[in-house]
């Protein structure tokens, strides 16, 4: 097992894990994989051991939007709609 990254290194990384993403959203990790399986948190797959990398911005931004549209009450298939009409 990896040793953790420090919030100062992970807040100037351009790619970040789910764990780290966990900890600079206060999301579940099980929340921000379900998220990942139905399509909704895009990332790039690290060759060398098959990790998962999210683009930091990218995706703190869409899981902040998420949780706001949860939060107005939207389920998680209108969620998806409004996420595919911002992603061309």
């Amino acid at each position: 097992m990896s040793r953790q990254r420090s919030m100062e290194t992970i807040l100037t990384s351009e790619f970040v894990s789910i764990g780290e993403l966990v900890r600079l959203t206060n999301a579940r990790y099980s929340t921000l994989k379900f998220y990942t399986e139905e399509g909704m948190l895009p990332f790039e797959q690290a060759e060398e051991n098959l990790t998962r990398r999210y683009k930091r911005e990218e995706t703190v931004a869409r899981i902040l939007l998420i949780k706001e549209l949860k939060t107005s009450g939207l389920t998680i298939q209108q969620i998806k709609d409004a996420l595919n009409r911002l992603t061309p």
